[in-house]
Order: structure tokens, then sequence, then C-alpha cells
């Protein structure tokens, strides 16, 4: 790794946004994939996306922006990945371009719909990228905050801590501070795993539940959180960890979070359709549950939240009577 390490962005969402936002403070040049056309025109125009964080403004001179994935696979070194995980297959079949010897950093939180595995491990499969050119960028971190330059806090995971090292230095900034991890797959899981428990604490509060019910949420979600992580991939780990519970506490409780937002609609009565329709955003957390859900059933953790939102989303059970059982096996 080193200063003519090219990195590159994929995605056109919020999060990819403030992403190159992080980036464009420390490098001269960041590729960045959009599929659409007309997003890409309308950055080198007007200097901001047109759909996502409208607010942040970028000099384009450092932007190689194209909507075809092959053009930043083939020319960039390093990928940062932040299209949502129920469009990364499709997005992927595009792809004729080799990734062999890239390295690959997920910021997508989400499990891969088509394969029920989290995106390291998607890509170590279907690929065959080594773990060691694979990382995780994680937060607790609102994108939207990234654009209004609040202080924020990021992990970079990845076996190789010297690849972990430098995309550290790559976003970090006077906004942005950032801390290295080696553990991959549970920074992965606990990304995915939060916006379960974010979209619980948002039908909690659609149903009328009130602070103190959201704290003793809150505090099982950290703990069931640990009991499955540890059943999927056993290693020493500090589950107080902003990279665990920050990022649980930031997406269960924040107005910015679209888990939390998808939960509340549910609790108020929408229908899983129309709560999409009506966000026109992903909520990563609807296709976690199933796949944190199933999962579970061969390793068997105690995961009385992820079944109560499975409940809700898939088995159309009514949301006020499997909220009122799970209150019973809180503590």
């Amino acid at each position: 790794m080193n200063k003519q390490t090219k990195i590159a962005v994929l995605g056109g969402g919020s999060w990819a946004t403030a992403i190159v936002k992080m980036l464009s403070e420390n490098l001269a040049t960041i590729g960045w994939y959009m599929r659409s056309a007309y997003a890409v025109e309308h950055l080198k125009r007007n200097k901001h996306n047109p759909n996502y964080l409208s607010s942040a403004e970028f000099n384009t001179e450092q932007l190689d922006l194209s909507d075809d994935m092959n053009y930043i696979v083939e020319n960039y070194d390093l990928l940062i990945f932040a299209i949502p995980s129920a469009f990364l297959n499709s997005e992927l079949e595009k792809l004729t371009a080799s990734l062999k010897d890239k390295i690959i950093f997920s910021a997508i939180k989400g499990i891969v719909p088509e394969t029920g595995l989290i995106v390291g491990e998607h890509f170590h499969q279907t690929f065959d990228i080594p773990y060691e050119n694979i990382g995780v960028l994680t937060g607790p971190c609102h994108a939207e905050e990234v654009a209004m330059e609040r202080l924020s806090y990021l992990t970079i995971a990845c076996q190789d801590q010297e690849k972990a090292q430098f995309l550290s230095k790559c976003i970090a900034s006077r906004y942005i501070k950032t801390k290295i991890s080696d553990d991959i797959v549970g920074t992965e899981y606990a990304a995915m795993l939060k916006n379960i428990y974010a979209i619980a604490a948002g039908i909690a509060h659609g149903l009328g539940y009130g602070d103190n019910f959201q704290a003793v949420l809150m505090s099982n979600g950290i703990r069931e959180m640990k009991r499955f992580i540890k059943k999927v991939h056993k290693m020493k780990r500090n589950i107080n960890d902003s990279a665990y519970l920050g990022d649980l506490l930031v997406t269960g409780y924040s107005t910015f979070s679209r888990n939390r937002m998808f939960g509340n609609m549910i609790g108020k009565g929408y229908t899983v359709k129309s709560a999409m329709l009506e966000m026109s955003m992903v909520a990563e957390g609807y296709y976690a549950t199933k796949s944190a859900f199933e999962i579970n059933q061969k390793n068997g953790a105690k995961t009385p939240i992820i079944e109560a939102v499975y409940n809700v989303l898939y088995d159309k059970k009514e949301a006020k009577d499997e909220f009122l059982k799970l209150t019973d096996k809180l503590n």
C-alpha cells in the first residue's frame, strides 16, 4: 500500500456520497461509479449529487466519474462498495473486468439476499478474493452528519492491518476520526444486525412505546447481537466498542435512520410495500431480518427481537401482538 494506490467508490446513494466527501479531504483523485448517467452528468455540471446529500458540494476536478463499473474496476486498486445489498448481485453481474488483485472494502450494511452471505463472504466465495484483501468500513456514522461536517467516528476492519491503516488515513480529517480492527466478520454482522434492531425501535415508537421501553430494547439488542455474532464467528471482541454498540445506538435512536423510519411506519399500520414506496430509500434491515432469522435457525442463539421483527415483516403478524409478547421476553 502506498500513495500510488488508487481508490474508488461504487454506489450513488447517500453513504457512497458521504464516503467520497471524506476521501476528497485527502486525495487528489477519487474514482466514483454511479449507475445513473443522469446523476453523473448532473454532478459534473452542478457539483453535487442530485438525489442524495445535495448540500455536499464537490470539486469535480478531484472526481473521476463514470456510469461504467468496468472502467472503474479496471483503473482503480482499492474499491469501496456502497451499493445497497439488495442490488449488489445484479450490479456485479455487469462486471466483465477482473476483481483479481483488487482490494475490496464493504461499506454495505446488509446481507446479499441471493446468497444469504455478508458482503465480505460473498466476495470471497463468489469472486475468490482472499480475506486479507477484504475489509469493512462501518460506523457509528450517518451520511447526513458527514455532509454537515459534524464530528463522526468510523471503524475500518481488515485482517491485513496495513490496508486498514492505509484507508483509515485516507478517510480521517478534522471532522472524521477513525480506528482500525481485525474483526471483519463481527463488524460486518453488527452493521447488518443493528438495522434489524432499529426497525424494532421504530415499530415500538409507532406503537406508542416510550423512552423507558426503548432503553430496555436497545440494552437487550446489544446482548442479542453479542450472542448472534458469537455463534457465527467466535473471537475475542468488546461488544461495547463503537463499531458494535455505538452503531446500534445511533441507528436505533437517530431521526436520520431509515430503518427506524421504516419500522415506525410499520408500527403505525403501513404495509411493507407502502412503507418502502413512501420512503423511496432502501431499508437494509428488511432484507437483513430474513437472512438473520434463517442463519439463526441453524445456530440457535436466543434472538427474541429478531424473531419478533421477522414475524411482523414476513409472517405478517400484527405488530401490536408480537411486541406485547416481546415485552415479556426482555429484561
